[in-house]
């Protein structure tokens, strides 16, 4: 006589188990599944179904809300300890085995910076990097604005260094730096050391200003047009040091961030701090939310943030 056996309910995602696994790990961490199918680019239904399955295939309860929260239950704290390590290593494998690898290809380290970054910020920070890791090999691409979002979306850099006002939420911004606004006058200008410095003072001297597409344009306008003070544009111009060249040349006067100011400029250029008007400007790194990081970027990040990304404040 044949047995007759119930066969065991077949689930679709163990076809593909990193889905679910995925999709639970992210839940556990951001405490959200609207805020994990954001990380995945996903629907919430995707989500809800895929913690659904896993949940019907282990035969436990994964999750308790406390609050608004998702918390990881008794088991479900297991299974992500169990997962984590899992997931992170098989999302990260192709930048580990390129790691690996020997040959040209083997170590890369692609970075989006702006102008200002590359040419201040980055050149101690690329120098230690070549002497401990003279093995990556470095690019360093030159893009400003949504063209270094959308390389860091699609992975065509590992990550950004610059300067953020508003941060798209599958985004992670680290501030390290911060810059004071200062005001650039030739050392003879009636500004350079007029006692009590108001905002109305500059209302009378033509501005050198970067384009009006730059965050530091915008800026400049909306902190005006903020306190009512009328200003003039006398020239539109991209990077700092065509700026500060043009303004030592008394072609106008310009509102800068202090991370643009090197001890040459003080010869040829008086600065005065405005950040009674202005906001400072952060510098720091950019990464992709969910993002494995290679051994190279890593070691590159902790040369930018040593004291574990802590604002430092320069003028």
């Amino acid at each position: 006589m044949t047995e007759n056996r119930t066969p065991p309910p077949r689930f679709a995602y163990k076809a593909d188990k990193l889905k679910p696994l995925r999709a639970f790990c992210q839940t556990a961490r951001l405490g959200s599944v609207s805020r994990a199918a954001e990380a995945l680019y996903v629907s919430q239904p995707a989500i809800t179904l895929q913690l659904q399955a896993l949940e019907r295939e282990l035969g436990v309860k994964l999750f308790e809300r406390v609050g608004r929260r998702l918390t990881p239950s008794r088991e479900g704290q297991v299974l992500y300890e169990l997962a984590k390590p899992l997931v992170e290593g098989l999302d990260g494998l192709d930048a580990v085995f390129r790691d690996k690898v020997q040959g040209l290809d083997a170590g890369e380290l692609n970075v989006a910076a702006g102008s200002s970054t590359i040419l201040y910020l980055l050149p101690g920070i690329v120098e230690a990097f070549r002497q401990r890791r003279s093995d990556v090999r470095l690019t360093l691409h030159n893009v400003t604005g949504a063209g270094g979002l959308d390389l860091l979306r699609t992975d065509a850099v590992d990550l950004a260094v610059g300067s953020m006002l508003d941060v798209p939420a599958d985004l992670r911004y680290m501030p390290v730096y911060r810059f004071e606004p200062m005001l650039i006058t030739p050392p003879d200008h009636p500004l350079a050391h007029k006692a009590d410095l108001k905002l109305e003072d500059l209302s009378p001297y033509g501005l050198i200003l970067p384009p009006k597409r730059l965050t530091t344009y915008r800026l400049v306008d909306l902190v005006f047009q903020q306190n009512r003070v009328p200003y003039t544009v006398a020239l539109e111009v991209g990077g700092w040091e065509v700026i500060k060249q043009y303004v030592a040349m008394g072609l106008g006067i310009s509102i800068v961030t202090a991370i643009c100011l090197t001890d040459a400029d003080r010869t040829r250029l008086a600065a005065r701090s405005l950040a009674q008007y202005f906001p400072s400007r952060s510098y720091g790194v950019v990464i992709r939310k969910g993002k494995f990081l290679s051994p190279q970027a890593r070691a590159f990040i902790e040369l930018i943030q040593p004291d574990g990304g802590i604002e430092h404040s320069e003028r």
